[in-house]
């Protein structure tokens, strides 16, 4: 077992995204650390990918920002294997299938063992598909995490069955990005999740403020949260860290006692 269930043993878990290289390593460091001080209990680490499908524009922006500032995945790994010293909560990487593939699995996942990443999430990633991937995460003790969406319909209690890690809840139809309002009806998807496995579920797509993130609690187990996290980085570059706190801090507070 990894160390993912850490995230979910003190009550609701917030669980923070930030890409890698944006605007620079150095500002990626500061607003996990920023992060992990404001109540993150898990961070997402994205990996640039020129063509990152299940993102909206602003996460979107970000990939590009980092791949211009010659961001690659081997300055990533050394970023994680030296934050790993300073930061012990649970830490997963979010990127796309072709990011492992290019790179060659065996030696990404192996990778992420060494470094202390505990799970993968790659959304572009089928379920029907994972056997690409699952026998090394296995090997190697990396949990390959599964997506459900509104449109997974009949698969939720096949997915949740096999589920690693946590399984992340997909809140709404489409892409990334901030939602003035999330209408879709999650509760049968939970249920559904609940009856098939004891891993946690969290969700995410959409939410940024902390009405939106204590309404998705009520019924999972955690909320996820980037588009809000990254906009702050766009907005602010090198000051966005002390703004991240403040914004993670207020997210957080809204979970507690929950």
């Amino acid at each position: 077992m990894s160390r993912i269930h850490q995230a979910f043993e003190n009550g609701k878990a917030f669980i923070a995204f930030i890409t890698c290289g944006d605007p620079d390593l150095s500002t990626t460091a500061a607003a996990l650390r920023a992060a992990v001080s404001g109540g993150a209990d898990l961070i997402e680490l994205g990996i640039p990918f020129s063509d990152p499908t299940a993102e909206g524009p602003v996460i979107q922006g970000a990939n590009l920002r980092a791949l211009k500032g010659g961001i690659t995945t081997d300055r990533i790994f050394e970023f994680v294997r030296e934050t790993r010293k300073e930061i012990g909560i649970p830490i997963v990487f979010m990127t796309y299938a072709n990011v492992v593939f290019s790179y060659g699995a065996e030696r990404f996942i192996s990778t992420c063992r060494e470094i202390g990443i505990d799970g993968l999430i790659l959304p572009d990633l089928p379920f029907e598909e994972r056997g690409e991937f699952l026998p090394t995460c296995r090997k190697y003790g990396v949990d390959l995490i599964s997506l459900v969406a509104p449109t997974s319909g009949g698969r939720v209690a096949m997915i949740a069955k096999e589920a690693e890690g946590f399984l992340y809840i997909v809140s709404s139809l489409g892409v990334t990005g901030i939602r003035d309002e999330i209408d879709t009806d999650l509760s049968l998807t939970v249920q559904t999740v609940r009856q098939n496995t004891g891993i946690p579920c969290a969700v995410g797509f959409g939410i940024s403020t902390p009405e939106q993130a204590k309404k998705m609690a009520a019924f999972t187990d955690g909320v996820i949260v980037g588009s809000a996290i990254v906009r702050l980085l766009e907005k602010y570059g090198k000051d966005a860290p002390e703004r991240i706190f403040e914004y993670v801090k207020s997210m957080k507070d809204v979970l507690k006692g929950m």
